[in-house]
């Protein structure tokens, strides 16, 4: 009976030292007095929700603006790594046609139920509720649920391999969820990068 138990112990230390990602327990055989079995229970190992937008991590300045126009934007972990925010401006210079503005919007983005999603604000009033898809490498693409009362958003951003962020913004109209113009699009480059935290 030593030299099983002896053999049970061995089995029990090697288990121990492959299995870094399960949990092992002991569990004793009915009617078998001092006798346990091994139950090795599979444990998932935690996943980063956020690996597929990491690359919008950091700080970008816009490029190649149009004169009088200048914008930054950062995207920064936050709430202990629970949502990235990002914060937004674009300053416009006064013309003969506007007077001089400034636009700021917010975006958070988190994951639900294993999707991840984000809520737009900006200083102007409006609301963005998205989905957002990462099917391809640095590439993210935020939008919105279809509404027969409102117009559909698509925002997207695209780091090529020369590091350059390509950003669009289309806006499909009301009634055609799926028909999407251009509105906006610019081009940025990080400045600083991204392992800071709000």
């Amino acid at each position: 009976m030593k030299r099983i138990r002896r053999r049970r112990l061995a089995v029990v230390c090697a288990a121990l030292l492959t299995t870094a990602a399960q949990t092992v327990e002991f569990e004793k055989l009915p009617g078998a007095a001092g006798v346990y079995s091994l139950v090795v229970a599979s444990v998932s190992a935690q996943t980063d929700p956020f690996a597929p937008v990491r690359f919008l991590l950091g700080e970008w300045t816009a490029i190649d603006t149009p004169a009088g126009e200048t914008g930054a934007f950062a995207f920064r972990l936050a709430v202990q790594d629970r949502v990235i925010v990002r914060t937004n401006e674009a300053n416009y210079a006064a013309t003969a046609d506007r007077p001089a503005s400034r636009h700021e919007d917010l975006l958070i983005v988190y994951s639900e139920n294993g999707s991840l999603k984000a809520d737009y604000f900006d200083n102007e009033g409006h609301v963005i509720r998205y989905s957002v898809a990462t099917g391809a490498a640095n590439t993210a693409v935020f939008t919105s649920e279809p509404n027969p009362r409102e117009p559909r958003y698509r925002l997207t951003y695209r780091v090529g391999a020369d590091g350059i962020l390509n950003g669009s913004f289309e806006v499909a109209a009301t009634g055609t969820p799926e028909a999407f113009k251009p509105y906006l699009s610019w081009k940025a480059r990080k400045v600083q990068p991204g392992n800071g935290v709000v």
